[in-house]
C-alpha cells in the first residue's frame, strides 16, 4: 500500500510526539478515511480467501465482541478495549486489509480514540456473517383508493340519515298515541247537571165584571 507508507505513516509518527495521543488519533483517522478506497479494493480482491478465516476468528471471539461487530458503539469500545485490541490482532494475522495500520495506532492511542477506523473494519467483518432471521412484520395495509373512501363515507351518511328518519317517525307516532289517549280519558270530575228551562210566569187573570153605566 504505497499511499499508506509514503503519506500516512510519516505523519502519524510525527504526531506521536509532544502533541499527544489525541492529535495523533485525529490525524490518523483523517488519513485512514483517505485510504478507504484502496482498502475496499484490496478487500474485494481477497474476499473469498478471507471469509473462512474471518468466520473462524469471529466464532472464537467473546460475546461482547460479536455484539460490537454487529452493533458498533463507541461506548462498547471504551468498555472492552483489551478484547477489541485482541480481535484486531487476529485480523492482522490473516492479513485483513487495513487491520495492521489500525492495530499499530491502537498500541499508542488505545482503541477508543480511533473508533471510526475500527468500525470500518468491523463493518467489513460483518459482511461475512450469516444473515440472522428476523421476525416477520405484519403487512402494511395499502391505502384505499379515494373513490372507495368516498363511497364508504357516503354509505355511512345515508345509513345515519335513515336511522335518524326512523327515530323521528317513531317519536311522531308515539306523540300521536299519547295525544289520543289523553283526549279519551275521563277528567275525574263530573260536569254539573243541566237545569231544565224555566217555564214562563202565568199572566194574572182578568176580571169579567160588566162595565158600569
Amino acid at each position: 500500500m504505497g499511499y499508506w507508507k509514503t503519506k500516512v505513516v510519516p505523519q502519524v509518527k510525527k504526531l506521536f510526539g509532544p502533541s499527544g495521543k489525541k492529535a495523533a488519533a485525529v490525524e490518523f483517522s483523517k488519513a485512514f478515511d483517505g485510504s478507504k478506497e484502496e482498502i475496499n479494493k484490496e478487500f474485494e480482491e481477497k474476499k473469498s480467501e478471507l471469509q473462512p478465516k474471518v468466520l473462524e476468528i469471529y466464532e472464537a471471539s467473546p460475546a461482547n465482541i460479536k455484539t460490537l461487530v454487529k452493533e458498533r458503539k463507541t461506548s462498547a469500545v471504551k468498555k472492552h478495549p483489551a478484547e477489541v485490541t485482541k480481535f484486531l490482532e487476529e485480523l492482522v494475522k490473516i492479513d485483513f486489509p487495513g487491520s495492521k495500520q489500525v492495530s499499530e495506532v491502537i498500541e499508542k492511542t488505545g482503541p477508543a480514540l480511533v473508533s471510526g477506523p475500527i468500525f470500518f473494519l468491523f463493518e467489513k467483518v460483518a459482511t461475512f456473517l450469516p444473515a440472522e432471521e428476523t421476525p416477520k412484520e405484519a403487512p402494511v395495509a395499502e391505502p384505499a383508493p379515494v373513490a372507495a373512501v368516498e363511497e364508504a363515507t357516503r354509505e355511512v351518511v345515508v345509513e345515519e340519515e335513515k336511522k335518524k328518519g326512523e327515530e323521528e317517525e317513531k317519536e311522531e307516532i308515539k306523540e300521536k298515541v299519547e295525544a289520543s289517549t289523553s283526549t279519551d280519558a275521563p277528567t275525574g270530575t263530573d260536569p254539573p247537571p243541566t237545569q231544565p228551562p224555566a217555564e214562563p210566569a202565568a199572566e194574572p187573570a182578568k176580571s169579567e165584571e160588566p162595565p158600569k153605566p
